[in-house]
């Protein structure tokens, strides 16, 4: 049977280049970074290579970039790291109302200690407007938090007018950039950013290791303890080829950045524009053109997303009804909930996330496999029978 990955948003494969640079530093070149012998010190200089060339890669400086297990951890360290190393400043923080649960969670969390939080809405394509931001700033605000691309629906925010704006106030700006490194260009030298959280998984690279930039000068502090690793921001024995792979795998997804995204917009459009012709009643959630160029949000009216998943999985095509993290819940997404899409239409929503091995061949089979599906699902569903009057 063939397979159909389109769920490039949840985690994508790593690149076999990756692979080959990981693996002398799980046998020959085994040594703990932190131990001061040869075998350390190999160890040792390939996590300060890899930290140079992720550095240069995204135009920052090497000591602003500090090693972390993923977005998740880097999201958490950014934000309570913040709060910890600045108790004299406000305990306010902005974030919007679609942020990954990595951000949404602290928040919550933190307003469970003495803090507060004001979660932005987004318009009907998933997007602050920079005034609401403006609006919800108050004497007591000192971070805020937006992520850079929605990982359910692509849509892009308008980080940098919102760092600049976060500049002016005197207020550190920190954006979830989990679904835009190795896919949008990112220089973090002209940016008015101070803080940004990386994955290596979410751009070909490994599991389990991802990195936090902190702007020379934000005040941070470690929010776990134990070794004086990273600086002492981060402490624990570094995954380095975990590490080395994350760079290997930047390397290559920045150098191939606008070549491959031309490639799968090509995809994704095709993909679009074959469900529109095939398949009555279909929306699709998201900005039409502010969004990332692998990323496709539809919801299939009078049926549930399961439902096509399951389907569309017995055909060997992988997709997802939204965020990764949340594929436990039986909950609508938030996200288009945010955006005012309808209960019964967000019930139904589909997330194909295109990526590098995708071809127009399995474009083509998505379309021929999933129409039957929608049919036969519609057909035993009792609000599309009582709708068409059938």
């Amino acid at each position: 049977m063939k397979t159909v990955y389109l769920d490039h948003n949840a985690t994508c494969p790593v690149f076999p280049e990756v692979v080959e640079a990981m693996l002398p530093y799980y046998g020959q070149h085994f040594g703990n970074a932190s131990s001061v012998h040869v075998f350390g010190q190999e160890a040792r200089r390939a996590v300060e290579d890899s930290r140079d060339k992720i550095a240069a890669l995204l135009n920052a400086r090497p000591e602003e970039l500090f090693f972390t297990s993923g977005g998740t951890e880097s999201d958490n360290l950014a934000i309570k790291g913040f709060f910890a190393a600045n108790k004299d400043k406000g305990k306010h923080i902005i974030t919007s109302s679609i942020e990954h649960p990595a951000v949404l969670e602290v928040c919550r969390f933190i307003e469970k200690n003495g803090y507060s939080a004001t979660y932005l809405p987004v318009n009907s394509l998933g997007v602050i407007n920079p005034a609401e931001l403006e609006r919800a700033v108050t004497k007591d605000t000192s971070i805020i938090s937006v992520m850079y691309a929605n990982n359910e629906t692509g849509s892009i925010q308008p980080v940098e007018e919102m760092a600049q704006f976060a500049k002016s106030k005197n207020i550190v700006f920190h954006t979830d950039a989990v679904q835009a490194v190795g896919k949008l260009p990112i220089d973090l030298n002209k940016t008015a950013v101070d803080m940004l959280s990386a994955s290596a998984h979410k751009f070909y690279g490994p599991k389990g290791i991802g990195f936090v930039y902190i702007r020379k000068g934000t005040k941070i502090e470690c929010i776990q303890h134990g070794g004086h690793h990273e600086r002492n921001i981060r402490p624990g024995t570094e995954n380095v080829p975990g590490i080395v792979g994350m760079a290997k795998a930047l390397e290559i997804s920045v150098g191939a950045m606008k070549k491959d995204g031309e490639r799968v917009l090509k995809l994704r459009d095709m993909l679009w524009e074959g469900i529109k012709a095939k398949i009555d009643h279909v929306f699709l959630n998201g900005h039409a053109e502010k969004r990332t160029n692998n990323t496709l949000n539809v919801s299939f009216q009078y049926i549930e997303s399961e439902s096509i998943i399951l389907n569309l999985d017995l055909k060997g095509i992988a997709v997802s009804g939204g965020s990764a993290c949340a594929s436990g819940s039986a909950e609508p997404s938030h996200v288009l909930g945010a955006m005012g899409v309808d209960p019964a239409c967000a019930q139904g929503a589909i997330r194909f996330s295109l990526g590098k091995g995708n071809s127009k061949e399995d474009i083509e089979y998505v379309l021929e496999v999933l129409p039957p599906i929608i049919k036969k699902l519609r057909a035993m569903s009792p609000i599309y029978t009582k709708s068409s009057g059938k």
